[in-house]
């Protein structure tokens, strides 16, 4: 890697070994390097996952995925059947942050205004009758859309231009949503009756698509153990909402090599059937790839899994580490794909195993 890493903030200050009382949030020194600043990150994020696995038992790579969404101000959708505790993983990752938290439990008659907000009109003292925007749940830092299929798309769009723009639009005027903001929306696979599949559009919202697993008989056999004692347990907050501006800024300082842009390029045009470097299985089984978007988003989580392990800039591994969550909602396959029992996984699966790595030696532009 030529060239000296760009400085960064400093995210937040560290923490006494014997806990964490108070969410960090001190002010960047430019004194510091960035190698300081990342070793600062890598202990604060350490201590989030402990806090979380006071609550939560495995789950490490849905974690992750989830802290790296985060620190890139990106969104997630998690799949997953009942009961693997989707919505107290984000519940218990709002606690552990000094930020807002608010839950929208999605129904089919849920309307946009209550999800954005309505103009009310009042009447002052002197008579005189005036409009005032009152705010839905969406003003907060982070927005849990519990069971998001459940309701019609018309309500799901209201959630468009809040996801991409931080804002929403009533009537005539512009209201910005606080910082930082982030949706995360819960569905279940498995059910069909009475839910609507959320618009592609839509999809390609979310930064990352997580897939939440069963977990291992040893972890179940530990979450019996610990849910069934009839104690809850406390966990600490880390950052605050000034230290996670911080460290977005800190993330997106990462160096990334020209040969790493490249791989991920190659792994984003081979996923589209068109694609001249597609391969034949791409060609006959996927009916539409990913797009430029996929693509900035496999650079931008991959700099937060650098940034969590404490290194200066990323390489191809840390692409192949999110590939399969930031493309799986992005890859439509066809009848031919289901009929030979592939799906969106398996295809990415396979990429990852073809597509070679651009020399860093032969790299030319």
């Amino acid at each position: 890697m030529s060239g000296s890493p760009p400085p960064a903030s400093n995210p937040a200050s560290p923490q006494p070994s014997g806990g964490v009382s108070k969410a960090a949030s001190t002010n960047p020194s430019p004194a510091r390097n960035l190698a300081d600043v990342l070793r600062e990150f890598a202990e604060h994020q350490q201590t989030m996952r402990q806090e979380l696995a006071k609550v939560i038992v495995g789950q490490s790579e849905t974690i992750e995925q989830l802290l790296a969404a985060i620190f890139t101000r990106g969104h997630c959708l998690l799949e997953g059947v009942p009961g693997l505790a989707k919505t107290l993983m984000v519940s218990t990752l709002s606690e552990i942050l000094d930020v807002s938290f608010k839950r929208i439990q999605f129904t089919p008659d849920l309307m946009p205004s209550d999800i954005t907000g309505t103009q009310v009109l009042e009447e002052d003292e002197s008579g005189k009758r005036n409009f005032r925007f009152v705010e839905g749940p969406i003003f907060t830092n982070i927005l849990l859309a519990d069971e998001i299929n459940r309701t019609p798309p018309k309500t799901q769009a209201a959630l468009l231009e809040a996801m991409q723009e931080r804002q929403v639009t009533i009537g005539r005027e512009s209201y910005s949503l606080p910082s930082p903001f982030f949706t995360i929306a819960t569905q279940n696979p498995i059910e069909q009756e009475g839910t609507y599949p959320l618009p592609e559009a839509q999809l390609d919202r979310f930064m990352f698509n997580i897939k939440i697993d069963y977990p291992s008989a040893s972890e179940e056999e530990q979450i019996l153990t610990s849910t069934t004692r009839g104690e809850k347990p406390q966990v600490n907050k880390v950052l605050s909402a000034r230290a996670i501006l911080n460290i977005q800024k800190l993330v997106a300082s990462i160096a990334v090599n020209p040969y790493v842009i490249r791989y991920a390029t190659r792994l984003v045009r081979a996923t589209r059937p068109t694609d001249e470097t597609a391969p034949e299985y791409v060609k006959s089984l996927v009916d539409c790839g990913a797009g430029p978007r996929a693509g900035q988003n496999l650079i931008a989580g991959a700099k937060a899994i650098a940034a969590m392990d404490g290194r200066f800039s990323i390489d191809p591994h840390d692409i192949r580490r999110v590939a399969t969550a930031v493309l799986r909602h992005r890859i439509s396959t066809n009848f031919q794909a289901q009929a030979e029992g592939m799906n969106s996984d398996s295809i990415i699966k396979k990429l990852l195993e073809d597509v070679p790595e651009p020399s860093p030696e032969k790299l030319t532009r």
